[in-house]
């Protein structure tokens, strides 16, 4: 029998041998790969120095009068913690998930690795975990990724490897834990620890709890999938992991983690809206920091970077005022919107704009698509459907309101608000000029006291056309109220229009143009005699300049918005001043007019104040009824505080048709709701509700307000008192003499005036 052929066992040791050349091919293509990395070949690896100068971006804050944060300017919403400020818990959540032998290795773990290969790759248990440890993920948030084709993954992943030793070099493992926790992402564009704190609970990292710890934690798998607000049961499920591997790490007990995984899901989120009611304010406040920033230098001598810097910008807003004025233009914009709401349609004012608007139409006007828009109600209705047409519509007949309020002695700025909305409406109003209406009056009269007259000086109330400015016949807004003559002051106080222009011409347009130029006023139209009845475009932030002026002695200062600035570690940087005061008038000037317009508000155009909002603190008032209703204004002010508001649509053509879009009507309730507000409240009454100086009118005030005409007053006081109203018809040097020998008429005996 022939014998058979002895097996070999070449075969198997060819696989060996092929394995052996496959590991050893690896191993070389490994080698060469992470040689040529290190040799700069997929780009400059950072050095130890490049590493020791790391800082993580941080967003400016803007912090209110009182400290509290009311904005941010950042590239990145990132606010830097500190490792002393890091709750014990949050530490130990990041370690057990992320990294649980991360005090014991150099910034590379290979136990890490030989998990990934048997555990993820071969049993393919995604639960596991990667294999970058904290330190390769801090040197991919500071760094980023770069592509390099088919070895992108093995070249980036060296890159991180080689850097994370480096990193370990320069850094301790508490200013690793600090740098990675101020750099990772949790979605929203939001960065770092302390921002997700305050986005998701309102609170600083400080103050976080151990389950709230454990959603944040859990969120850097993957920060939108396990956003707490879009997907709660997700995050839910997600932190109790995390709680579940601090367990299995030693860092919480049993009863603990059972305990803590129980609790329902519960965030206090504060959207990227939580700054809105500051938008305006805080967007000025930018521009001025920037301007500012722009001309100062570091020690090394670079420049201040707004975006990156965590800058510390503070202001001189009152939060409280803010509130105070924010609610109550809410309220009076809501309440007014649906009333004029029903007058447009009643009119056809939305046939009429479309016809208008379809002239100049495009595609999208054409079309009219109906979709899901987000548009700014009062009410903050979520987001809804609706057509193109009808989100225009909504926009155009909007009530838009703005106020600004600031100290008259020091110019500096307390409430801002330049529009409703911020984001969906940013022009600032503040800024925007408009047609000011008889809020300019007192700027008239002023000129006319400036030139010599007096608060018992008597107007022309006659109706008279002026043939030279094409027949133009100005009228009261009270029809009634012509005929005969009126005291200056009771011709502001009522805010008469015929005296007024009277005024005007013997005032004389060179005397007002001075007086313009010193309130640092447009001089453009004071040729015009409409000019005194308000046909001039001023701003609001102009009118509180000019206001505050009356309001501190003919003093007048611009006004102030930032304190000072600080970098991230609290060291001034620019220390804000109260800007040089200049004389716009002399002090009997101002005071004359304070008291003509605290007369306003006692009995004039601006008693609702008192009627309607029972407001008890001495104050001075004007209100302002531009053309057609189109802008309704008021100002008032204290030696404290200097309010204005403006309301209107921003087509002027959208307005009321009634007097229900007079300054008193419309514009003054938010002052007065304001005001009233701050009487209430003892802190904010001392501060912005101050006295008047006594005594602030002058004696000659005290005159009659009317003479001569067609008023039923004029009536009552010949028919009752014939002796006394001999007075009124002497010269003004004896008529007050003869008036306090006879007494006051019988009108004014019956309506005293108000002191």
């Amino acid at each position: 029998m022939a014998k058979k052929p002895k097996k070999t066992a070449r075969g198997p040791a060819l696989v060996w041998k092929v394995l052996f050349l496959l590991l050893a091919l690896v191993f070389i293509a490994v080698f060469t790969l992470i040689t040529l990395v290190r040799k700069d070949v997929f780009g400059k690896l950072p050095t130890t120095e490049d590493l020791a100068a790391v800082r993580n971006e941080e967003a400016s804050l803007v912090l209110a009068s009182n400290g509290a944060v009311i904005g941010k300017v950042f590239a990145e919403e990132r606010t830097n913690v500190r490792w002393k400020d890091l709750p014990r818990h949050v530490v130990d959540a990041l370690v057990s998930t992320e990294d649980q032998r991360f005090f014991e290795h150099s910034g590379v773990d290979a136990f890490s690795y030989v998990r990934v290969f048997f555990r993820t790759l071969l049993a393919r248990d995604r639960s596991g975990g990667g294999g970058s440890t904290i330190s390769q993920q801090l040197i991919k948030n500071l760094y980023g990724r770069e592509r390099h084709g088919l070895l992108t993954v093995p070249v980036n992943k060296i890159k991180e490897a080689l850097v994370a030793q480096r990193l370990e070099q320069v850094y301790g493992k508490e200013d690793i834990i600090t740098l990675y926790l101020n750099s990772v992402p949790f979605g929203e564009n939001v960065y770092g620890i302390e921002s997700a704190a305050e986005r998701y609970f309102s609170k600083p990292a400080a103050k976080l709890k151990v389950e709230e710890s454990a959603v944040l934690i859990g969120m850097l798998k993957a920060n939108t999938g396990y956003n707490p607000r879009l997907h709660p049961e997700a995050s839910k499920g997600r932190r109790n992991q995390v709680l579940a591997l601090m367990a299995g790490n030693g860092k919480l007990t049993t009863a603990a983690r059972d305990s803590l995984q129980a609790m329902p899901l519960e965030i206090r989120y504060a959207g990227a809206g939580q700054f809105d009611d500051y938008g305006y304010f805080n967007a000025r406040v930018e521009q001025q920091a920037r301007a500012v920033l722009a001309k100062l230098k570091k020690k090394d001598g670079s420049t201040y970077d707004i975006e990156k810097d965590g800058l510390r910008i503070h202001t001189t807003l009152d939060t409280a005022l803010q509130q105070a004025a924010l609610r109550a233009m809410m309220k009076q914009l809501s309440t007014m919107q649906p009333k004029l709401d029903g007058e447009l349609k009643a009119r056809g004012s939305r046939k009429a704009w479309e016809k208008e608007e379809g002239k100049k139409a495009g595609a999208d006007w054409k079309r009219n698509e109906r979709a899901v828009r987000d548009v700014f109600t009062w009410d903050d209705a979520p987001p809804d459907s609706i057509s193109y047409r009808d989100s225009l519509w909504h926009y155009h007949r909007m009530l838009q309101g703005a106020f600004l309020m600031a100290d008259p002695a020091t110019g500096k700025v307390r409430a801002y608000c330049g529009g409703n909305d911020f984001r969906t409406l940013p022009y600032d109003q503040v800024q925007g000029r408009r047609p000011v209406a008889s809020t300019i009056k007192p700027l008239i009269y002023a000129a006319a006291l400036r030139k010599g007259m007096g608060p018992c000086t008597y107007l022309n109330n006659e109706v008279k056309s002026y043939p030279e400015y094409d027949g133009w016949t100005p009228q009261n807004f009270e029809k009634d109220t012509v005929g005969g003559q009126v005291a200056l002051w009771y011709a502001l106080a009522h805010s008469m229009n015929i005296p007024t222009v009277d005024l005007y011409f013997r005032t004389g347009a060179d005397t007002i143009r001075d007086t313009f130029k010193a309130l640092g006023l447009p001089t453009a139209g004071v040729d015009n005699p409409a000019l005194a009845l308000g046909a001039a475009d001023l701003s609001l932030q102009e009118l509180v300049q000019a206001y505050a002026a009356f309001a501190n002695d003919g003093l007048m200062r611009g006004l102030q918005l930032i304190e000072k600035i600080t970098d991230a570690q609290g060291h001034p940087i620019f220390q804000g001043r109260t800007g040089a005061a200049h004389r716009a008038f002399d002090e009997p000037v101002a005071d004359a007019i304070t008291g003509m317009l605290r007369r306003a508000v006692d009995s004039g155009t601006g008693a609702a104040m008192r009627s309607r909002f029972g407001i008890r603190s001495a104050l001075a008032g004007k209100t302002g009824t531009s053309q057609d209703y189109a802008d309704a204004w008021f100002v008032a002010y204290t030696p404290g505080i200097v309010a204005a508001t403006w309301v209107g649509a921003r087509d002027p053509s959208v307005h009321f048709g009634s007097g229900l879009g007079t300054g008193a009507q419309l514009a003054l309730p938010i002052i007065g709701r304001t005001l009233a507000e701050v009487e209430r409240s003892a802190a904010l009454r001392g501060k912005y509700l101050k006295p008047f100086p006594a005594p602030i009118e002058p004696i000659d005030m005290d005159c009659d307000p009317r003479r001569a005409g067609n008023f039923i007053e004029r009536v009552l006081d010949v028919f009752f008192n014939p002796e006394g109203n001999k007075a009124k018809d002497q010269p003004e040097v004896n008529r007050e003499k003869a008036e306090r020998k006879k007494g006051e008429g019988f009108f004014r005996k019956l309506f005293p005036r108000k002191q």
